[in-house]
């Protein structure tokens, strides 16, 4: 069901979000309305529902978040400019300025995540007050959902802006104005949490609630917590330096314990899973399957009028056409680097999903045709409109969620911490169980078993998830807090460089990849049938296929992918806005050289 973001739950949070507006004192109104709301289930549910409305407001997650943040990175930019000047370029190329005219408004994200916070903090004091929230009662679930829901709030906030202001309890006169915490602080407060979540919410499908990967579940919130875990030991830029915390709570060794500990509990239940093949997954996450138990894990609910996911990072569509109506020029706003097709052994699944060389055309009569794009600009293959079971019709929006957490990423989790924490033998079942998915069961013994057998150490492990993550999530946007905490930001962007200037000569690694592609048309008269993709496919194939150059990859595009004048590891957080350093009241400040 679509219909997520229930105007009930509106009702509801503009109630108690109207509560405080005045920021007074005087609990007469509030204290009545939050007895009677968070005491009732039915109507503490439509307030914990309210806390997931900022994610769908104009500026927020729907039009500015999602399309924006995590370009660019060693696998994915953005695809629609070779200039690093102008203000959609910045935000991808580590140059980004508080007066960034996408995103300096007060109707931001920044304010709509602080929104959601807001909510939640009303949600969870009100429940916490009068709802008598156990674990297996209904009132317990949500209070859980509520405390997850935050955590999701400042889990983006942290990993976008880094030190950002604290807020755990509902704003107050003396709390109108505050500056920026430690991020230490949040984070220790934000695995509490999920610790006391998951003694609340109940697995996939053990509920009504938890059938959906719409609402929050255990699996999730273990996942969440283990992601922040790593997120808070790992590398990042704060204000003194790129180093990790000094918090000894947050060492490595207690955070990848509890991210271990939590990843295997997921793996343990039997509760969610693989899909059986990668097309598999990503052709049921467009058909907007929602059912709990499979490999999402949780999704930020969009209605049909709202989320931008395919009309931002679809396989591109020229006009209108067969698949969708949801305008001109929808999808192929960034894509994937030119070389990681050619990186992807030829035989994993995942690459022709991944990494897409084809846009549709012009429609003539309302019909399209594949037609050959460009080698400086690939398509992500996971959204697709042709794969939808519903067509679009809304001109701004395309409905489809956004997939914030996956049983593939638990099994990566799993993998690296068992590898810092006992070596390359633990870890080696969790990496086999992804590429086992990957590749056909013909090539199991080569592909899965004599691969990962084969990394004996600590650091070839490493390397190896490393770039198992690559293959595993291009196109998702996890990919840059993972170069951040594992201090690869800088190394792997260069690295980036210098395999598209390879790849542009045909030298080094990429000396054998066609500069010559050659296409005809399938029986259906719409899909492209293409030689020449795979590397030392030179010959020409004959007279039914038109040959088609390969080899537009500029300088200025390759050095497009960050800016020239900066350092992304001096870079790896966006500026606070300015609309919102000027409405602080002198409490807010840029670190990081802004």
């Amino acid at each position: 069901m679509k219909n997520k973001i229930f105007v009930f739950a509106i009702i509801i949070s503009s109630i108690l979000i109207s509560c405080n507006d005045d920021y007074l004192e005087s609990q007469t109104l509030s204290t009545l309305d939050e007895s009677v709301i968070f005491s009732t289930p039915g109507l503490a549910q439509g307030a914990v529902d309210g806390i997931k409305i900022p994610f769908g407001e104009t500026n927020s997650y729907r039009g500015r978040y999602l399309p924006w943040y995590g370009l660019n990175t060693d696998i994915e930019w953005y695809n629609s400019s070779e200039s690093t000047s102008n203000d959609n370029a910045s935000l991808c190329n580590y140059n980004t300025l508080p007066n960034n005219n996408q995103m300096n408004t007060s109707n931001n994200v920044w304010a709509m995540m602080y929104s959601g916070i807001e909510r939640a903090n009303i949600c969870i004091r009100g429940l916490r007050t009068y709802g008598d929230p156990t674990a297996g009662s209904e009132l317990g679930y949500l209070l859980g959902e509520a405390l997850t829901l935050r955590a999701v709030y400042y889990a983006d906030l942290l990993k976008t802006w880094g030190d950002v202001p604290a807020r755990f309890e509902p704003i107050n006169n003396e709390t109108l104005y505050l500056p920026k915490s430690n991020r230490d602080v949040i984070y220790k407060q934000l695995i509490q949490d999920l610790g006391e979540a998951a003694e609340l919410v109940p697995w996939p499908n053990e509920t009504a609630a938890t059938s959906s990967v719409e609402r929050i579940n255990k699996a999730f919130v273990k996942g969440l917590r283990s992601r922040l875990a790593l997120a808070a030991s790992g590398y990042q830029q704060y204000p003194d330096a790129v180093r990790r915390s000094n918090d000894p709570e947050l060492s490595v060794q207690n955070m990848y314990t509890l991210a271990f500990n939590e990843c295997n509990s997921i793996i343990q239940s039997g509760t969610a899973h693989l899909e059986p093949t990668f097309e598999t997954l990503w052709r049921k996450y467009n058909e907007e399957n929602i059912t709990a138990g499979g490999e999402s894990l949780w999704e930020i609910p969009f209605s049909a009028g709202r989320g931008r996911m395919l009309f931002t990072f679809a396989v591109r569509h020229t006009n209108n056409d067969q698949h969708h109506n949801n305008g001109n020029n929808r999808g192929g706003a960034a894509g994937p680097l030119p070389f990681v097709f050619y990186d992807y052994d030829e035989s994993d699944s995942r690459r022709d999903v991944t990494c897409v060389p084809y846009l549709y055309g012009a429609a003539v009569n309302g019909f399209a045709k594949q037609q050959l794009g460009a080698l400086n600009k690939w398509y992500f293959g996971k959204y697709r409109y042709e794969w939808m079971n519903r067509f679009v019709t809304s001109t701004n929006d395309d409905g489809i969620n956004k997939m914030y957490m996956r049983y593939a990423e638990i099994l990566l989790m799993a993998a690296e911490t068992a590898n810092e924490l006992q070596g390359p033998g633990a870890a080696a079942p969790y990496l086999k169980e992804l590429r086992m998915r990957a590749f056909d069961p013909s090539l199991h013994a080569t592909k899965v078993d004599s691969y990962v057998d084969a990394l004996n150490s600590k650091p070839a492990m490493f390397n190896a998830i490393v770039e198992e993550h690559k293959y595993e999530f291009t196109g998702e946007m996890e990919r840059k807090q993972a170069l951040i905490r594992w201090n690869l930001l800088g190394t792997k962007l260069n690295e980036a460089k210098a395999k598209m200037f390879d790849l542009q000569q045909r030298a080094g690694d990429y000396f054998d990849v066609p500069t010559t592609l050659y296409y005809r048309y399938a029986a259906d008269n719409e899909s492209l049938i293409i030689y020449g993709l795979n590397r030392n496919e030179t010959t020409d194939p004959g007279p039914d296929y038109t040959p088609f150059q390969w080899d537009n990859l500029s300088d200025t595009k390759i050095t497009a992918l960050y800016s020239t004048t900066s350092n992304p590891d001096n870079r790896q957080f966006w500026p606070i806005w300015q609309v919102f350093l000027d409405g602080s009241n002198g409490t807010l400040v840029n670190d990081y050289g802004y």
